[in-house]
């Protein structure tokens, strides 16, 4: 396979490589994060008008540039490699990307403002107990009159807090577990939540806003319901799509832990000599640059995987994503080790690249949930 990106992809990675050493801040990010907005509104206009980068991955029909699983690569390994705050996974992956797949008019329009920055989304599909299994969900939603009712929980609902649209998966028939009964619904916050809906903010270990969410007897319109039957086969492709969007940003952290660790034990010195000297610590770097070499490897299958039939993406990601948390703590707490105290301080960036790498660890997923998913999918396969 030939991984040389086209000279358009070249461009938007330099592009946006450059904007990020010259403009994005870590410090102003981190503070932004938490004590502020939670974003950069003015980094996220610039995204949007100078660089192109929100609508690359974008289909060009709800006013994208038609990008693909390539430049969702090059888009999102930059913005891990400069630890980006900002929602782009959140809004533009599981937000623009699964609206567009719908088909429907509601949430066409509402993709096209995210693409055109006006607006940010959050995606509500996790509960408690589901085990991250998108189809576990007790969330109803029944009619009334013309319209729908909404009753439920969902737990951990990243950008929810600064989102404008709710994009909600709830059962409309069949048993919790039913694939079948799972649709999507679109709740739009921009004049503020609607009666019932509670959202019980909260910070997760990687400063990022998130909100545990309610619903109690919350009144939706009837074109609220974007997406009925085969809605979980939206859901799961998106999810999939994010996931590897996560893995490629996981690269990018990695790159930079990497790199910075390298650089660290050239200049610290003990003894009178750089502690790069020592072979026990050189063996232990050469260790996280085979890890980090083989989620690159990891990266590419997941990323070309993501237009194949359903049990080989799921297969392709569930791989990716298994050997990406695995090596996420392995670079994240060695690079740690290496830097010694100084690695957990909030004066290094470091320590904020550890915090972002143990949440992914977690994120989309832990590496026994996936390589249980791979074994199913491989035997699917296989079949």
């Amino acid at each position: 396979m030939d991984f040389t990106l086209t000279p358009e992809q070249q461009l938007l990675s330099d592009g946006l490589n450059k904007f990020l050493d010259a403009r994005y801040d870590l410090q102003v990010s981190r503070d932004a994060a938490k004590v502020g907005e939670g974003w950069q509104p003015k980094i996220w206009k610039a995204f949007v008008e100078d660089l192109g980068v929100v609508g690359a991955c974008l289909p060009e029909e709800i006013g994208g540039f038609g990008g693909g699983a390539e430049e969702l690569m090059v888009v999102t390994e930059a913005l891990g490699h400069a630890l980006v705050v900002e929602p782009f996974v959140d809004s533009v992956v599981l937000g623009a990307g699964l609206l567009h797949s719908t088909g429907n008019a509601v949430a066409l329009e509402a993709a096209g403002r995210i693409a055109a920055g006006e607006a940010l989304s959050a995606l509500a599909a996790l509960e408690d107990g589901s085990g991250g299994v998108l189809s576990r969900i007790e969330t109803s939603a029944d009619r009334d009159g013309e319209g729908w009712k909404l009753n439920g929980s969902k737990a951990v609902v990243t950008t929810a807090p600064i989102a404008d649209y709710l994009i909600v998966s709830a059962r409309t028939s069949g048993e919790p577990h039913d694939p079948a009964g799972v649709s999507l619904f679109l709740i739009d916050l921009a004049d503020g939540a609607p009666e019932g809906l509670e959202l019980q903010r909260l910070r997760t270990i990687d400063d990022r806003q998130a909100a545990d969410i309610t619903f109690t007897d919350v009144r939706l319109p009837g074109d609220a319901l974007i997406a009925g039957d085969g809605a979980i086969d939206l859901l799961e492709k998106a999810w999939d799509t994010a996931t590897a969007a996560v893995v490629s940003e996981a690269v990018g952290l990695m790159r930079k832990v990497f790199t910075d660790t390298v650089e660290y034990a050239k200049q610290r010195e003990q003894f009178g000599v750089p502690i790069g000297s020592f072979q026990v610590l050189q063996h232990r770097m050469v260790d996280m640059h085979l890890r980090l070499e083989q989620s690159v490897a990891a990266q590419y299958f997941a990323i070309l995987s993501l237009d194949a039939e359903p049990a080989e993406r799921a297969a392709a990601v569930s791989a990716a994503k298994a050997t990406i948390s695995r090596a996420a703590r392995f670079i994240g707490q060695n690079s740690v080790q290496l830097h010694g105290g100084m690695g957990m301080t909030e004066e290094l960036a470091i320590g904020h690249y550890f915090k972002r790498l143990t949440a992914i660890e977690y994120e989309f997923g832990t590496a026994d949930a996936h390589l249980a998913r791979f074994a199913t999918a491989t035997a699917q396969i296989d079949a």
